[in-house]
């Protein structure tokens, strides 16, 4: 064991560094960041080591041998194990090439593109103002983004108004459908929407496309290792039925 990587000895059982950042690392991303400073690893060795002085007291106390701490951990050892098999089952799932494919070319249109937009706006709140601000942008007497930072309502103007890539369905019907028809690198007149005028710069566009083999393999890998996962459960299922019948008994719930 290397100095450096010792922290702690109870009993028996050795601390390392490496068992303290597994702790840090195990913690939910709020307590992770409350912990992940030289304080907070000292307070969680702390706790380390307390629980270790716990166990060494009921081991010695024979605590292991009482009956309902067996009985809870025979129901523990008992969850782990169904779940164990069942992820047993499910791993043994092998997936080709050649299958991957031929899945890929029977269901293309699960594996498309979306046709998507990138494009900036301004919110305002009457199409006075925004008039004004489309004739100072078209006369050049400033950016499109300038006047973003300026003029708009929408938190996107700390970025210069850029709302980034979208697809269908994901704005207001009204802001939709300028983006959708307006031609790329044109300013758009005030467009009326629930939340005020708008000025829309449509950055880029892409039309819907059937994505290449290569482009989603990844997705097609999933998409068919839970089609197959999901056959050989149900499989193993009706085996076991088959094979328990004598012994499974089912009756209505009665309320």
């Amino acid at each position: 064991m290397e100095e450096l990587n010792f922290l702690a000895k109870v009993g028996d059982k050795v601390i390392t560094q490496e068992d303290l950042e597994a702790a840090v690392a195990s913690l939910d991303g709020y307590q992770r960041q409350q912990f992940d400073n030289e304080e907070g690893r000292k307070r969680i060795l702390a706790d380390m080591i307390n629980q270790e002085l716990f166990y060494l007291d009921a081991i010695e106390n024979k605590m292991d041998q009482d009956e309902i701490f067996v009985n809870e951990m025979e129901l523990v050892k008992a969850n782990m194990l169904k779940q164990y098999a069942i992820n047993a089952c499910l791993a043994a799932v092998e997936i080709t090439d050649d299958e991957k494919l031929a899945y890929y070319e029977e269901h293309k249109d699960e594996f498309k593109e979306d046709e998507s937009a990138s494009a900036k706006h301004i919110l305002v709140d009457n199409e006075e103002l925004a008039l004004e601000i489309e004739k100072k942008i078209n006369k050049k007497e400033v950016s499109f983004e300038d006047a973003a930072v300026e003029y708009s309502s929408c938190p996107s103007k700390s970025n210069g108004g850029s709302l980034g890539t979208f697809g269908r369905g994901q704005m207001v019907p009204e802001f939709e459908e300028a983006v959708f028809t307006l031609p790329v690198g044109k300013v758009s007149s005030p467009v009326k929407t629930q939340f005020g005028y708008h000025l829309i710069l449509v950055d880029d566009r892409k039309e819907a496309r059937q994505l290449e083999y290569e482009d989603c393999k990844k997705d097609v890998e999933q998409s068919l290792a839970f089609k197959k996962q999901n056959e050989a459960f149900l499989a193993k299922l009706t085996d076991l039925t088959e094979k328990y019948k004598d012994i499974l008994t089912i009756k209505g719930v009665e309320k």
